[in-house]
């Protein structure tokens, strides 16, 4: 299958300019960001469906195409625009409803994420003191004992 560069290229761009967007804390940039990955996916899913050629309708015919255009790739892409334009829908009510609340754009940290945070560096840090300190109960053997399927049994050591 023969690939072209201008809509590899033009794949990478997107992808790459909608991640860069979507790593920002601007709730409108991130919307953009999630626009240009799906525009992206969508060329590359036409890209992948194939060269172009006859309608996938019976009996009509293009001037001078010997092969069929693949229907599977544009109805994959037709889903694709929908779900898009839903989530960039559900975006766009959650900004609206952030901008509503607290008059800015830009998300913050949340300061219930920053505490338990805290608590589970400090509780690892507690953790990692007891492992150095104590010794484990069940100490993990290759030998066999009673919990094992077979116990006796050697295996292919």
């Amino acid at each position: 299958m023969t690939s072209y560069l201008v809509p590899l290229v033009l794949v990478g761009g997107l992808i790459s300019a909608g991640v860069y967007l979507l790593l920002e804390r601007n709730l409108t940039r991130m919307l953009l960001g999630l626009l240009l990955v799906g525009n992206g996916v969508n060329v590359l899913i036409l890209t992948a469906g194939g060269p172009s050629g006859n309608p996938p309708i019976r009996g009509r015919t293009a001037e001078g195409e010997t092969v069929t255009a693949d229907p599977l790739a544009q109805g994959m892409i037709l889903t694709a625009i929908v779900i898009t334009m839903g989530i960039a829908a559900f975006v766009l009510a959650l900004t609206y409803r952030s901008y509503r609340l607290s008059r800015a754009e830009e998300v913050g940290n949340d300061p219930e994420d920053a505490r338990v945070s805290e608590r589970s560096e400090k509780l690892a840090g507690a953790i990692d003191e007891d492992l150095v300190t104590h010794h484990d109960p069940y100490p993990d053997t290759d030998e066999p004992d009673e919990l094992d399927a077979l116990p006796g049994h050697e295996g292919s050591r």
